[in-house]
Parts: structure tokens; C-alpha cells; sequence
């Protein structure tokens, strides 16, 4: 999802990535992200609902404020949902279609220099990005939240 976030933030989004505690943000900066600590937002009630939001399926299942959280948006159907990785959790399964997003070139560039500030050992970078999703197409700006 990294050139995908990337291609976001250059389409005029603002990207803001909720992390876990103790991770390494460089290479969400590298990609143009705001970076928020996880336990921050999620303790804070600003009442701020984002027009998009991105969730990594393994963070769905093993999170209970996340997935509690997520499905209040679902419910309340003014939230774009997206979710990448494995295993789908089945409550979702089926709200969700298959989606594959086709990066620019510079999207590309920034993934290969964030995943390599990530140590990934040598990343191989293909044209396109799989995920699934609630129905999201991005509007010319707005406010993207990615956990």
C-alpha cells in the first residue's frame, strides 16, 4: 500500500498513518504520511471522521479498539473502508471487493527508498498494488487515515 499512500499524498490527500508505539516512521515519511501514535487517537475523542480509511487486515483481527472502531464507520456509511494483507476476517469478506491499484513511477521510486529505510533486503517493486475494498475512489482531495 506504500505507493499507493504515496500517489494519495501527491494527489493532494492528506495522509495521516496511526502506528503502533516504538515503530520506525521514516519510511512513512518517505511516502509523505503524517505519522500518529496509535494508543494517541485512539484514546482522543476529536470527533475528526476520516473520508477514507486504510486498515491492514492483521491489525483488524487482532486489535479490539480498531476493529470496534472500523465497524462503527462501516455502519455509519460516510467512510471508505480499504484493507490490504492477508486473511480477510469474515465479517468483512463479503462488503469487500478485490481492488488493484496501478502506481505511478515516482510512487514506485519512494516505495523502493521507504521499504529499504524499512530494511527490507533488496524490495522488489511490481507496477500494481492488491487490496480489498468498501467501494473507495478517491476524490480529488481530502483526508485519508491509513492504521
Amino acid at each position: 500500500m506504500g505507493g499507493w499512500l504515496y500517489d494519495q499524498v501527491l494527489a493532494g490527500w492528506e495522509v495521516t498513518v496511526l502506528t503502533r508505539e516504538h515503530q520506525d516512521i521514516r519510511p512513512l515519511e518517505i511516502l509523505g504520511a503524517r505519522v500518529v501514535d496509535l494508543d494517541s487517537a485512539v484514546s482522543t475523542e476529536n470527533g475528526l471522521v476520516p473520508e477514507a480509511l486504510v486498515a491492514s487486515a492483521e491489525l483488524y483481527s487482532t486489535d479490539e479498539r480498531i476493529r470496534a472502531g472500523l465497524n462503527r464507520l462501516l455502519e455509519q456509511g460516510t467512510t471508505k473502508f480499504s484493507m490490504w494483507g492477508d486473511g480477510i476476517p469474515a465479517d468483512l469478506d463479503g462488503r469487500f471487493s478485490s481492488s488493484e491499484y496501478c502506481m505511478s513511477r515516482a510512487a514506485q521510486v519512494f516505495k523502493r527508498h521507504a521499504l529499504i529505510a524499512a530494511a527490507v533486503p533488496e524490495p522488489v517493486i511490481t507496477p500494481t498494488e492488491s487490496f480489498r475494498t468498501s467501494g473507495f475512489t478517491a476524490p480529488q482531495s481530502g483526508h485519508l487515515t491509513s492504521v
